[in-house]
């Protein structure tokens, strides 16, 4: 598919123990088009995450490939894989995963540390984050300074501050009360429609799930449902 940004295909990692291994993906094949808003939902062990983290090339798949755009993931070295990541991803934690003894400018601008920008420039795709998430005032708190809401916008900021082509969120309101938790949602949901960004969401909470305009279902390593009906209400 030419829209197509993220290909699995026959995809099954294994992870390998003294005593038995565990298989959290078996021969899995996904397409998802560029700029969908996907929910991955499923029972633990099902491999949301193991997934998600194949998409980000922090792991990769025992059998299989993984295509984002025109780059095979799976088939890259630690170095080009480092360089690829920072320039076409941006991760969301579910504990937010911020560095304490820096301000929230500071942790926005982490991600733009590698690239050859200059300092004026990094400050301003930095200014421009902090505002599409609403903390341009608390530029210069510290994490433990920021509610956990706060910290959770801090980490989107972060996301998106580059510009990448894929945002993964791995249960981004887990850590969050209700309300906190739909401010996030909210927010994803007017970010994605403004950058236009692919955003690829685990959650077990089907309340999270509505916020995506498309669903998918695994169970032990396959999909069990693809469904973007019941989505995005």
């Amino acid at each position: 598919m030419s829209d197509a940004l993220i290909q699995v295909r026959g995809v099954t990692k294994t992870f390998f123990g003294k005593s038995e291994d565990v298989t959290p993906l078996k021969d899995l094949d996904l397409t998802i088009p560029r700029g969908d808003f996907v929910a991955l939902m499923g029972p633990s062990g099902s491999g949301k995450t193991t997934l998600l983290h194949l998409l980000a090339g922090i792991d990769k798949p025992t059998e299989g490939t993984v295509h984002v755009g025109e780059t095979e993931v799976s088939a890259l070295g630690s170095r080009a894989l480092a360089r690829w990541r920072n320039r076409h991803v941006g991760f969301v934690f579910q504990q937010y995963n911020l560095v304490p003894v820096l301000t929230a400018r500071e942790n926005v601008e982490l991600p733009l540390l590698l690239d050859k920008l200059s300092s004026s420039e990094r400050e301003r795709k930095v200014a421009v984050a902090l505002d599409a998430v609403g903390l341009s005032d608390r530029a210069s708190h510290l994490p433990r300074e920021l509610s956990g809401g706060q910290q959770q916008r801090v980490a989107v900021a972060r996301a998106i501050v580059a510009g990448p082509e894929l945002i993964l969120a791995d249960e981004p309101t887990g850590n969050l009360d209700e309300k906190a938790a739909f401010a996030i949602l909210d927010l994803l949901k007017e970010l994605h429609a403004r950058f236009g960004q692919t955003l690829v969401m685990v959650t077990h909470d089907p309340r999270a799930a509505e916020a995506a305009a498309r669903v998918i279902h695994l169970d032990k390593g396959r999909v069990t449902a693809d469904d973007s009906a019941e989505a995005g209400a």
